[in-house]
């Protein structure tokens, strides 16, 4: 089986006790759709486990930002996501029955050659978590829904979980790992002790709801202040017929009825009751912020909402939760697929908690402040793992501006040997490691392991080149070179060094991905 298949393997019903899979995962949002697309393509077995019966409905979080286009784009799903988007309108201020004034309040970038997603990305998150499921059955996947993890064990050799069904049936799944990713209120961190700290937020009350509304127009983010400070708004949802409302005017929690958000609409908006058509789901959120000391506990890993809860303002959440996946999936491949170090899996706390702190700063920050302005700040591109242990800068005299080890890889349009238009993200996609030898660097594929779902080498310019850097856009993006420069699967910087023994430093960097499957394949 090329590819990892749990509806084959599972179908729809619990397994038989003694079942084994790769990586169980609690949870099937966002980052538990993510995790479990990138632990398929790689061969990976992984069970997800949803306590509802469904997916979550709601618009919830409606804004990808352009570093997790990147991502999905190499999960394979951000043609399917960018359809079913669109940009976030103007926001148009109500006052007496009128519009008096229009701003922009998510800015608006023109893309790059390096950064080809330069825009918020307005998805309603069911909508997200829809297409991140049909991309997981795609792959083979499937999510056992109305299945809870009611406990877990773990010792030195994988972990054992007890599943309970809805009507109150239990197994017993044996695997190497298990993932929570379910959530603020995460069953995986309560059991294992993990709690969070944060900074406080002044206590409060926002109501969600998503709406049907006659005669407001689709081309703004309506808004209207109240006395106290608050605001009502209506933002019309992509790729739907509807508007999700945020009513932002109580101290204590209302009833949260139809009927109630109804009402509380009409009275503070210029929208007659007939207009309010039909509210279809609505929600309470109260502001929490804090984050786990450790998202690692032996073999039970923590992700999202259960190892960070942000502010909504600035719209951070959701796509810091769906990186924490993308960092821990590739490595969990490399060991349990290809012989890493398990010391590789410490590595995820060692890169993602000090991105969530700094998240949960600028949220926190936002949220106090009541700005509602949004800029290319909130972006998440110039997020990177300088300081990680996994990170070599070997070379020196760098001109300002380009990118060093840790960083984000940029994209850069070019053209294959035989003059094919394509890109650097072309050669980046996938669950592989990618090899750039820019400008002829020298390094000796013989040495290298030689299997592509490991490693691609792409030679851009020299004597046998792979790509040609017609318009300078690599030269732009990562300097003249002559270079070496080694990207990971999620598309960072692993390692840069000059030509001098560029093959010894490269494969030196690799044992500590590739492990037993680091020697060279016999050409």
């Amino acid at each position: 089986m090329e590819l990892n298949n749990v509806k084959e393997a599972f179908g729809t019903a619990l397994p038989d006790d003694g079942a084994a899979v790769d990586v169980l995962i609690a949870g099937a949002g966002p980052t538990g759709l993510a995790l479990g697309i990138d632990l398929a393509r790689r061969g990976v077995r992984a069970l997800i486990v949803e306590r509802q019966d469904r997916l979550s409905p709601g618009a919830r979080g409606t804004g990808l930002q352009p570093r997790s286009q990147e991502v999905y784009d190499d999960l394979g799903v951000l043609d399917t996501v960018r359809a079913a988007g669109g940009l976030y309108p103007k926001t148009a201020l109500w006052e007496n029955g009128r519009i008096t004034e229009t701003t922009e309040m998510i800015e608006r970038v023109d893309p790059t050659p390096a950064i080809p997603y330069s825009n918020t990305l307005m998805v309603p998150q069911f909508r997200n978590q829809e297409l991140l499921y049909e991309r997981l059955r795609e792959l083979g996947g499937e999510v056992l829904f109305g299945t809870e993890l009611t406990a877990f064990d773990q010792d030195s050799t994988g972990m054992t979980a007890r599943l309970r069904r809805a009507d109150g049936a239990e197994r017993t799944v044996h695997g190497a790992y298990l993932v929570g990713t379910d959530g603020g209120r995460s069953t995986v961190r309560r059991a294992l002790g993990a709690r969070m700290s944060g900074p406080s937020l002044e206590p409060g009350a926002v109501v969600l709801a998503d709406v049907r509304v006659d005669g407001l127009d689709r081309d703004h983010w309506h808004r209207w202040p109240l006395a106290n400070g608050g605001f009502v708004s209506l933002l019309p949802l992509a790729g739907t017929d509807y508007f999700q409302s945020f009513i932002v005017a109580f101290a204590e929690a209302p009833d949260l009825s139809p009927e109630t958000v109804h009402a509380q609409l009409v009275a503070h908006t210029h929208l007659g009751a007939e207009q309010i058509r039909e509210v279809l789901w609505t929600s309470l959120y109260r502001p929490k912020a804090g984050m786990v000391d450790a998202y690692r506990h032996g073999r039970v890993f923590l992700a999202g909402d259960a190892a960070h809860i942000h502010s909504p303002a600035g719209g951070q959440g959701l796509n810091t939760s769906v990186q924490d996946a993308y960092n821990l999936g590739w490595k969990l491949g490399q060991v349990l697929r290809h012989g890493a170090p398990d010391a590789l899996l410490d590595t995820y706390h060692a890169e993602r908690r000090p991105i969530a702190e700094r998240i949960l700063d600028t949220s926190t920050r936002l949220h106090r402040s009541r700005e509602l302005r949004r800029g290319r700040d909130l972006h998440q591109l110039d997020i990177g793992y300088r300081d990680s242990p996994l990170t070599r800068e070997l070379r020196t005299d760098l001109a300002e501006g380009i990118p060093v080890a840790g960083d984000r890889a940029p994209d850069a349009p070019c053209s294959t040997a035989d003059g094919k238009p394509t890109r650097l993200f072309d050669a980046f996609r996938g669950p592989h490691f990618t090899l750039l030898d820019l400008g002829g660097a020298g390094v000796d594929d013989t040495a290298l392991p030689a299997a592509p779902d490991l490693l691609r080498l792409v030679r851009v310019g020299g004597p046998t080149p792979d790509l040609i850097d017609t318009d300078g856009h690599i030269r732009d993006a990562y300097g003249p070179g002559p270079a070496v420069l080694l990207i990971r699967p999620d598309g960072y910087l692993a390692l840069a060094a000059p030509p001098e023994d560029a093959t010894a430093q490269v494969t030196a960097a690799l044992g500590t991905y590739l492990g037993a499957d680091l020697a060279p394949a016999a050409r």
